[in-house]
């Protein structure tokens, strides 16, 4: 048994290598491959976000058009800034309800931890 401890003395180059590869498994296990999930979540965040803003914005822009095909509204003078103030007091709405929602899970955890 004494010889098997002898025998498998290391050299400290052995050592440090040894060591070196420890450091960049264990680096890479606990920093880039979160990362690189996390990146993975970052870009379907991210592409959900523009999805969602350009449909906002196609559907402001719709109930604009819409609003203005009118013929009721479709004249000279104060009743064409009609299909303006109803579309910019739809995205106040819009902006509100997102506000809304997401304050909301804010206020939900502060209160279960309180």
């Amino acid at each position: 048994m004494a010889q098997d401890r002898v025998s498998d003395k290391k050299g400290p180059a052995e050592h440090v290598a040894e060591l070196k590869d420890l450091v960049v498994g264990y680096a890479r296990q606990e920093t880039w491959d979160p990362l690189k999930t996390l990146g993975r979540y970052v870009g379907f965040g991210v592409g959900g976000g523009v999805a969602i803003g350009l449909g906002c914005v196609f559907l402001l822009l719709g109930l604009l058009r819409g609003l203005q095909s009118w013929d009721a509204l479709d004249g000279t003078g104060a009743m064409s800034l009609i299909p303006f103030a109803a579309t910019v007091l739809a995205a106040a709405v819009m902006i509100g309800l997102a506000v809304f929602g997401i304050t909301k899970d804010d206020t939900k955890k502060k209160e279960t931890t309180s």
